[in-house]
């Protein structure tokens, strides 16, 4: 066991970019698999069973301490990559082991993040995920079933985005709010993929206007033990939180309903914010240029062009507003016209990020307020964060429609 954790830690040392850990002790090994790869300041270790798949992150300074634990009487054979180099520790089954290292002649085996490396699905077929057998995204056998490949290629996306996003948090609970869920489906999914594969505990609260709706969701999370997770009856606009908020989920909550829930996760100082907008109509019947009029003599290029400008300029907003924000891909352009997510992280929130500095804010804010200049724009974000005295300078608050959720169908 000394001699292990010596060469372990020797090999922890060299800061590996990809561990892999195989040939598993014993006849009924529990998992058969284990990969560790590098995530910027952390690892993320897969699990592999038969039918499932385990993650768990891990400080660089406990890796060598996970690594001694996992292997030692457990497998006989560990492989690592680091930038120049690769190392082997080889056990055999009376307990010699043997390490070797040697320079690469090529490139390291690259990280998930390659974009020519395919990633594991998070949920993987055979898990047993009750939802997703219920929406008829597996059979009762855990398989894919073949016209639903598109919604499974989605549901594993975004709970790739979550997971980027979440990254390192450590607390006890994370409290989620869920606005505008309707039929629920990646509610259940979500809070599948925090208590049965990370491990962490989570309260989720799903909102939504439909009575039927609401009853029905409730009924499921009952049927499927899932007690951290209820639904409410209610509007977004106005909404009281009985908690503090750590993560904010909008998807698909149409038109200005998205800019209410942004809002609300702004002034709860929500530690993640994960919205796909919809229905994007509320710059589009404002939109006014003589500079670029070509952008709106033709209706397909004047709600398409709205649209991006809306989502736009709700990145820079949260951006002012302190968060780490991007828009990602939800999902192929050639399956929905609405394939953006915006994902906002609070600076110096989960994975200890810096504080943005204010000048880089007041830049944000001020590619916002030309863009809305040059167009005639009154977003709906905008005028509810200058209402709260939020936007420098600001104080109107012009007209905006109530929000409420509209379900997509996910």
């Amino acid at each position: 066991m000394e001699e292990l954790h010596e060469k372990i830690s020797r090999l922890a040392q060299c800061g590996p970019r990809r561990i892999v850990i195989s040939k598993p002790a014993g006849g009924n090994p529990v998992y058969r698999r284990i990969t560790v790869e590098k995530k910027d300041a952390f690892y993320q270790a897969a699990a592999y069973t038969d039918r499932q798949v385990f993650h768990r992150n891990i400080h660089a300074g406990e890796l060598a301490a996970y690594l001694t634990e996992t292997i030692s009487g457990n497998f006989f054979r560990v492989s690592a990559w680091d930038a120049e180099k690769e190392y082997q520790i080889l056990i055999s089954k009376k307990g010699k082991l043997t390490f070797r290292e040697r320079k690469i002649s090529g490139q390291a085996p690259r990280v998930d993040s390659a974009h020519n490396r395919k990633k594991e699905d998070l949920i993987g077929e055979g898990m047993a995920v009750p939802p997703l057998v219920d929406m008829g995204v597996f059979t009762a056998e855990g398989k894919v079933v073949k016209s639903m490949y598109d919604k499974y290629r989605q549901i594993n996306r975004f709970l790739e985005i979550i997971e980027d996003g979440v990254g390192e948090y450590t607390g006890d609970c994370l409290n989620i709010i869920d606005f505008g869920c309707g039929k629920s489906y990646l509610t259940f999914v979500l809070y599948y993929y925090f208590t049965e594969l990370k491990k962490q505990k989570v309260q989720i609260t799903g909102l939504d206007l439909k009575e039927d709706v609401i009853r029905k969701c409730n009924d499921a999370a009952d049927r499927y033990g899932y007690r951290g997770l209820h639904f409410e009856r209610g509007d977004i606009n106005g909404y009281q939180a009985s908690a503090p908020v750590d993560l904010v989920v909008t998807l698909h909550a149409c038109d200005t309903a998205t800019d209410y829930a942004l809002f609300n996760a702004v002034q709860w100082n929500a530690k993640m914010i994960f919205s796909v907008p919809c229905c994007q109509h509320e710059l589009n019947g404002q939109i006014q240029t003589e500079e670029f009029s070509l952008l709106t003599r033709y209706g397909i290029v004047k709600e398409r062009f709205s649209a991006l400008a809306t989502d736009a300029i709700r990145a820079n907003l949260l951006a002012y507003c302190g968060y780490k924000t991007q828009l990602l891909e939800f999902v192929d352009f050639s399956h929905t016209p609405k394939n953006i997510l915006i994902r906002a992280v609070k600076s110096g929130g989960p994975a200890g990020r810096t504080v943005v500095p204010a000048s880089v804010r007041r830049t944000y804010l001020g590619e916002a307020q030309r863009m809305m200049e040059e167009f005639h724009f009154h977003p709906a974000l905008y005028a509810l964060l200058a209402g709260a005295g939020r936007i420098e300078g600001e104080t109107a608050v012009f007209p905006g429609e109530s929000g409420e959720g509209e379900d997509s169908g996910l």
